[in-house]
């Protein structure tokens, strides 16, 4: 009985030991190393799809000053050329490295370069181009087109001596007989003194000269031609002309009788010197000068052509800056904003230039 008992015993130990011997091997449990942990957390699997992909270039902005290089030549109107000298000045501080020449020589003498010569980039004027400019422009070889942008606004001053008692405000006739036939300030008013009425006017270059003879003299007396009504001021006795307008200041300071007019700009810079005078009862300013109920006030431009800026791409640049850029400027400078549809009207026509 005992015998067969171990027997069967023998017999299951036997089956367990075959059962266990054909039986798979278990897998054995790795441990992950820390070099595997460290790729796993440093190479999302993100990076490794794109890992494969080409890099691209980031496009460089044809407006940035940084991005153009290469020279502008500027010039024109004393009254625009500081404000060009202030966006110059902020231009080559955003990384523009090529040169920019600005010459201060006058409205007229500016679009002579620019449209006679065709020496200039860029024209600054304080008024709008004549007709007669335009031709010019067209005659040259390549021809040009000359595309005006707005990018302020101005107020002529009328100043007068710091001592002069008598004269506070005039009409706008009696400014029309001041610097034309009137020798003495009691021709124009009797209860003024009867002395010598010295003048001190920007010279016959200056779209201040020109602008101020339009509104004054040719307008209010329906002359039909500029020039005949230059020549009515240019006749007046005791005429002293300048394109410096610090002469002008000097004469105005140097005299009781003395009387002038310039950029209401360059009027707040002297303004110790002298005092401006109102003008059918308006003084100049930025209200009355955005609203044009000052007589004198007069829009600010800057002029190029389509073919310039195609072949300079930093003229483009530079009159782009301009004018995304002059109004957080102009202030300073001493004239007033012009509005921003205004100044979108002129980023409008240098995109359709750039075409």
């Amino acid at each position: 009985m005992r015998r067969k008992s171990f027997t069967a015993l023998g017999a299951l130990a036997v089956l367990s030991m075959l059962l266990a011997a054909c039986a798979p091997a278990a897998a054995p449990t790795a441990m992950p190393t820390t070099a595997a942990a460290e790729s796993t957390s440093t190479q999302p699997a993100a990076a490794e799809a794109t890992a494969t992909q080409p890099s691209v270039e980031p496009t460089l902005d044809p407006y940035d000053p940084a991005a153009v290089t290469g020279d502008i030549y500027t010039a024109g109107s004393s009254t625009v050329g500081p404000l060009t000298e202030a966006v110059i000045e902020q231009f080559v501080a955003d990384g523009f490295t090529g040169q920019v020449k600005n010459d201060i020589i006058g409205s007229g003498a500016g679009f002579e370069r620019f449209c006679k010569t065709g020496e200039t980039d860029i024209a600054n004027a304080s008024r709008p181009i004549k007709d007669s400019e335009v031709e010019n422009c067209g005659k040259l070889s390549p021809a040009r087109t000359p595309i005006g942008f707005l990018v302020g606004l101005d107020a002529i001053a009328v100043v007068v001596n710091k001592q002069n008692d008598f004269l506070t405000n005039v009409t706008l006739d009696q400014l029309g007989k001041i610097f034309t036939s009137a020798e003495k300030w009691s021709d124009v008013d009797p209860s003024w003194p009867a002395e010598p009425i010295l003048r001190y006017t920007p010279g016959t270059d200056s779209g201040t000269f020109d602008f101020f003879v339009e509104t004054v003299l040719q307008k209010p007396n329906q002359i039909a031609n500029l020039d005949d009504a230059k020549k009515l001021a240019l006749d007046a006795k005791n005429l002293n002309l300048s394109e410096d307008d610090n002469v002008l200041v000097q004469g105005v300071e140097g005299n009781k009788y003395a009387i002038g007019y310039f950029g209401f700009a360059y009027y707040k810079e002297q303004a110790d010197r002298m005092k401006v005078i109102s003008v059918d009862g308006i003084t100049p300013s930025e209200q009355t000068a955005e609203d044009a109920s000052y007589v004198l006030s007069r829009p600010l431009f800057i002029y190029s052509d389509a073919g310039i800026i195609k072949a300079k791409p930093q003229v483009g640049a530079f009159i782009r800056y301009y004018i995304e850029n002059v109004n957080s400027l102009i202030e300073k400078v001493g004239y007033f904003p012009a509005s921003q549809a205004r100044l979108d009207e002129g980023l409008a026509a240098l995109d359709a230039a750039m075409k």
